[in-house]
């Protein structure tokens, strides 16, 4: 006599489905409704199932889904039960689809029966995630699990890459299935842009007496950063990088060729260098990341891009020509026909005289002797010394943001991460998360202020029940900051900034981390000594000097030079 097949149900589907787009881990909140999913990846049937991490609100789940994404390209996955916990998915999911961060989030349902009745946890999953996501759907048949969940998979990896949204209703979960998983579709190749409109910017890159590469998030991946690097150095371009390309330049090209972030404010040496250039090269850059009419207020900028996805036109993004396709061969072929151009005498004089006020800029702040709080460019200087080009730093939204962005030097992609499309609040620890999970032979480091920390605080206990080695810098000053020094700069007064303190060292203890202060500014450096080779997560507490905020928004470029 046979043995009886164990029969398969939905959630079974769900599970292979993972397993063929070699999806690791899997982060969520359980709930009744998608109970058997939790099921079957708490306790899998197959070996190669992904890890299931319980994390302690959904919309974390979804940021540190986001971070895997960002990280390695991938879709990370996130899963939750009905209701409010598909909706809280919502702030994760919106903020990966405006930043490029590859997700799949799949939240449970009321069964198919209930769907339009005023019953517990009943909502429309798919109509809400439509507007904020590239693909959002619901489950209507069993047997159709792993073809919507393919599709999901495709929809979040192709173009610009961003958020997928499958709903999941009960008795589609716990339905028998009969059909077997699709496995996935090996990825489409492209080609490079038209070699004849690369080889005409090519000669008009030539004829240029001071061109710019504008690097975006889509110039951050392994494959598109090496083939900047081979062509700045072979043809001795000026690079500019967004915050999401941070890394781009690396530390041996960084004296001759990085120029700084651009981001918020237009006032930095890269803004500068936008506006004097005769020729914008976009590489991988996306508008959200940092809006044209910012970099190119006077809309007389020569625009042409490098990219593989048409861009967004608007009044002050018209690019002369766009080069679509595989960004990195295309790179390669332009990197032949320009080998050897330097930008001419004017141009050089421009270039050497940016780069010392930049190179002057990070140095340029004095720790008085007797102050009470640190300096936010000691503070980035600081962590500077104790931070290797191996670790990965993500950064939360406040004040501290801009010190970072603007001052923190990275030279490896996607080790120094932003919010900078949606400027979510709470993404730090989170995406900390996923960098010492996905690259676990090195600290992960995450930075926010006081207010945006308890925005997911509650993920250290994550952290630790996973033995994370995390070090998280408070820069605490009391106050939503960032918020509060723009409206002294439009109104001469703040309003509804302000919040009670909280013992971080002692709330980092109920978690089971390790908490440190730093009391005065000369313990700073013993403080991160400790913090840094202290095992398990950390958090350390340092009060912040934010009375010169207002010099970051202040001092914008004229109209005309």
């Amino acid at each position: 006599m046979t043995e009886e097949k164990a029969q398969r149900f939905g959630a079974d589907a769900v599970v292979e489905s993972l397993i063929n787009h070699n999806v690791k881990y899997v982060f969520g909140v359980p709930g009744a409704k998608i109970d058997r999913l939790f099921e079957r990846l708490a306790h899998p049937n197959n070996a190669k199932a992904p890890k299931l991490i319980v994390t302690r609100h959904e919309q974390n789940a979804a940021f540190i889904a986001a971070g895997i994404g960002r990280l390695t390209g991938e879709p990370g996955v996130a899963i939750t039960t009905s209701g409010p916990g598909a909706s809280n998915l919502a702030t994760g999911l919106v903020t990966a689809t405006a930043e490029g961060d590859p997700v799949v989030a799949i939240g449970g349902q009321v069964p198919r029966r209930d769907l339009l009745r005023l019953t517990h946890q009943s909502m429309a999953n798919a109509a809400l995630f439509k507007p904020i996501t590239k693909f959002s759907a619901e489950i209507q048949d069993p047997e159709n699990i792993s073809e919507v969940i393919g599709n999901a998979f495709e929809a979040a990896t192709a173009g610009k890459q961003g958020a997928s949204f499958v709903s999941l209703p009960q008795d589609v979960d716990d339905a028998p299935v009969m059909t077997p998983a699709l496995e996935p579709m090996q990825a489409p190749v492209l080609g490079p842009a038209s070699p004849a409109d690369v080889n005409l910017l090519a000669q008009e890159i030539r004829a240029a007496k001071l061109p710019v590469i504008l690097a975006g998030m889509r110039a951050s991946s392994a494959q598109v950063t090496n083939a900047i690097r081979k062509l700045v150095k072979a043809a001795n371009l000026p690079v500019v990088e967004t915050f999401q390309a941070a890394g781009v330049i690396s530390r041996e090209l960084e004296e001759k060729h990085y120029f700084g972030r651009v981001g918020l404010f237009r006032n930095q040496p890269g803004d500068r260098l936008l506006k004097q250039a005769d020729l914008v090269i976009a590489v991988g850059y996306d508008a959200v990341e940092y809006e044209p009419r910012n970099w190119n207020a006077e809309k007389q900028a020569r625009i042409v891009t490098i990219d593989a996805t048409a861009a967004q036109l608007d009044q002050n993004y018209q690019p002369e020509t766009q080069l679509v396709g595989d960004i990195a061969q295309s790179l390669a072929i332009l990197q032949a026909n320009i080998k050897g151009y330097q930008p001419n005498e004017a141009g050089q004089k421009v270039l050497a005289q940016l780069h010392d006020e930049l190179t002057q800029r990070d140095r340029d702040y004095v720790q008085a002797p007797d102050a009470t709080k640190v300096e936010p460019l000691a503070l980035v200087a600081a962590l500077q010394d104790h931070v290797s080009d191996e670790m990965t730093v993500s950064v939360d939204v406040g004040s501290h943001y801009i010190w970072m962005a603007r001052h923190f030097r990275s030279y490896q992609p996607r080790h120094l991460l932003f919010s900078n499309g949606m400027q979510t609040l709470g993404v730090a620890l989170p995406w900390a998360i996923a960098a010492a999970l996905t690259r676990p032979d090195a600290q992960a480091v995450s930075v926010s202020g006081d207010g945006g920390f308890l925005f997911s605080g509650q993920e250290l206990e994550t952290a630790v029940r996973l033995g994370l080695n995390i070090v998280h810098i408070i820069w605490n000053d009391g106050h939503y900051d960032m918020v509060k020094f723009q409206e002294e700069m439009k109104y001469k007064v703040d309003a509804g900034v302000d919040f009670g303190s909280v013992d971080y060292v002692k709330y980092a203890e109920a978690f089971g981390a390790t908490g440190l202060r730093v009391t005065k500014p000369a313990d700073l450096q013993a403080v991160l000594d400790q913090a840094f080779a202290t095992k398990g997560p950390v958090i350390v507490d340092v009060p912040v000097d934010y009375s010169h905020n207002r010099a970051l928004g202040e001092s914008l470029l004229p109209d005309q030079f």
